[in-house]
């Protein structure tokens, strides 16, 4: 099968391509991100794998239904870029990549804590400018503090886990509980306790209706003064304006995010030569108390060996009449 890669890295190309070497599929890797303006180039391509800033509406899959695609891959989890009713209803079949390396987002978001409490990223600039003093580099201890896990799938609960491992203490709200987690002591409780208990939380819930902007004006009104909030799983489940609110009043002591609302267009691609133009990116950005890091949570070696493995092996299935085993369904 002719297969277009869209969103395309080296890193991506490296390991598809050494995967590939057990198949006969042809790969086209297009650096241009596949979406409504760029959906012609998928003409005459069975399969379109695409990434999570794709986007795949009604328009962009009206296009690649007649150029010939019958299939989506993406190489992500989340599946919110894609409109899966209008792909029903146009016959395309969409696949994931459910579970690629749920350690490297969890460990992520931990190095996102550790750099915000203890001011890495400040001592470090400040030490290349041959400034070696400590003032205002204090930070606090992880033993006590309540982390509050808002999900807890498998990314949620290996996140649990290592802050268990801190000596914190762990609460978390899901709609499903984990009896697991219950099990190594950790206490699910509603929302509204998680965000007003908490010293810091940690966003692991996939992105739908239900959940965007779960954390908007009135959720962050909430929260305990000087709190920390990491964000490694979709930009829109924090209204961003309410955030930057947050910061500037205190409400929000500290903030690390690898993912952001209006990301498409910007994250993954080199705007160092650009005049940013959105205000509230550059906003965040101004703030010392804010890491933010390019959606790359997920790039270890392991997570981009299991994406292509799992996206060709999808593929293959497809071609050769296989049950799809990570197909989702509208």
């Amino acid at each position: 099968m002719r297969v277009a890669i869209f969103g395309c890295n080296n890193y991506d190309r490296k390991y598809f391509l050494e995967d590939s070497l057990h198949t006969k599929h042809e790969l086209v890797f297009f650096e241009t991100r596949l979406n409504e303006l760029t959906a012609h180039f998928a003409a005459g391509f069975g399969c379109a794998c695409i990434f999570a800033n794709d986007n795949l509406n009604a328009k962009a899959l009206e296009i690649v239904s007649k150029g010939g695609t019958k299939l989506v891959a993406l190489r992500s989890a989340g599946f919110d870029n894609v409109d899966l009713h209008a792909a029903d209803a146009l016959g395309i079949r969409v696949v994931h990549v459910p579970s690629f390396s749920p350690n490297a987002i969890a460990e992520h978001a931990v190095s996102l804590i550790l750099t915000l409490n203890r001011k890495i990223h400040l001592s470090y600039n400040r030490i290349r400018a041959q400034n070696f003093s400590l003032n205002g580099l204090v930070g606090f201890d992880l033993r006590d503090k309540v982390v509050g896990i808002m999900g807890t799938g498998r990314i949620g609960a290996i996140m649990a886990r290592i802050m268990l491992g801190f000596d914190c203490e762990v609460i978390a709200h899901d709609v499903i509980h984990n009896p697991l987690l219950e099990n190594i002591g950790v206490t699910y409780v509603s929302l509204d306790k998680l965000l007003k208990s908490s010293d810091i939380i940690s966003l692991h819930l996939p992105l739908n209706p239900k959940t965007r902007n779960i954390l908007d004006a009135k959720a962050l009104s909430l929260v305990k003064p000087g709190m920390m909030l990491i964000n490694t799983a979709r930009g829109a489940l924090i209204d961003t304006k309410e955030l930057i609110n947050c910061l500037k009043s205190g409400a929000i002591g500290y903030a690390g995010l690898d993912v952001y609302e209006k990301e498409e267009g910007l994250f993954f691609e080199d705007h160092s030569d650009d005049i940013i133009q959105d205000d509230m990116l550059c906003r965040l950005l101004a703030f010392p108390n804010v890491v933010l890091t390019s959606h790359q949570a997920f790039l270890t070696e392991e997570a981009l060996i299991n994406i292509a493995h799992t996206t060709l092996k999808s593929i293959q299935d497809f071609e050769t009449g296989a049950k799809l085993l990570h197909e989702i369904s509208y």
